[in-house]
């Protein structure tokens, strides 16, 4: 059996994620309390539930706290037959405020003597029990709807249970750095492209920057410096039992040199790891 429980702050996506699961034909329940997960394992293992492809649930700041700081205990009791996988969805403070603010819904936490930051704030301790028990962490501060949907489908779903998931990510260090990178790689030590009049306006997937790049001899030495240490620790983290990793891959803007090297990156991996993706986080 196949158990998924989303989590996250408020304004993430959770019911975003929770939807993509229903149509991909689990058994979705939102705002489960965690004293009720075990209880819910044994009856989705009747021979009622064989058509479905799992079993996902909803479990966040709604439930009372004491619940929450149980969560690790309740996991360690659910039988081993189950196979359970934790995503904790996050964003920017800023985006969710900005988020809330557009829906007009309440937070959960919200009341006359605390405000909507403070409120924000105090979800993620209350749900620390969870976010440091996830399998995958996914940042949508800058994601859409369909962008979400989309992570979900090629890392949470779309991974053989014997291989590492291994997300490739663009980004631009003005931006910000994602905060779901487990290992990050700064790449602003090569000639920009942007100061090329003629590349400003194209990115890293096409001929010209890709031409412009190759022709610098330090761009060489730090692909093959970049794939020396993943070579040498990807497998370890793999034998840790990860079953995600993303890795990040920066420049300035986020838009040729970074690109350029996430592209390279994902084609150099793509035979050693089946699971493997690429994402330009400033060019979505």
């Amino acid at each position: 059996m196949q158990l998924i429980i989303i989590s996250g702050r408020s304004g993430s996506g959770k019911s975003t994620a929770l939807n993509q699961l229903e149509d991909e034909g689990y058994y979705c329940i939102d705002n489960l309390p965690v004293s009720l997960l075990p209880a819910l394992v044994a009856e989705t293992q009747r021979e009622e539930f064989a058509h479905f492809r799992g079993t996902a649930v909803c479990i966040d700041a709604r439930n009372a706290w004491k619940y929450l700081a149980d969560f690790s205990q309740v996991m360690g009791a659910l039988p081993a037959t189950v196979k359970t996988e934790v995503l904790y969805l996050d964003a920017e403070e800023p985006a969710l405020i900005k988020r809330f603010s557009e829906t007009r819904r309440k937070h959960p936490l919200s009341a006359d003597s605390m405000t909507l930051a403070e409120a924000i704030a105090q979800e993620r301790e209350l749900l620390e029990p969870i976010s440091s028990a996830a399998s995958l962490v996914l940042d949508t501060t800058q994601m859409t709807i369909y962008d979400l949907r989309d992570a979900i489908k090629q890392r949470l779903l779309g991974t053989e249970s014997s291989s590492m998931s291994l997300l490739i990510q663009s980004f631009g260090f003005k931006r910000g750095i994602p905060k779901d990178a487990d290992l990050l790689f700064d790449v602003r030590m090569l000639p920009n492209p942007h100061w090329v009049k003629e590349l400003r306006l194209q990115n890293g997937t096409e001929a010209e920057v890709r031409d412009f790049l190759e022709a610098q001899p330090m761009t060489a030495e730090l692909f093959a410096d970049i794939c020396h240490f993943l070579d040498r620790w990807l497998p370890r983290y793999g034998d840790s039992n990860r079953s995600y990793m993303t890795v990040a891959i920066g420049c300035t803007g986020g838009q040729h040199r970074s690109v350029y090297l996430a592209e390279r990156l994902f084609r150099h991996y793509q035979a050693q790891y089946p699971g493997i993706h690429v994402r330009h986080r400033e060019l979505q």
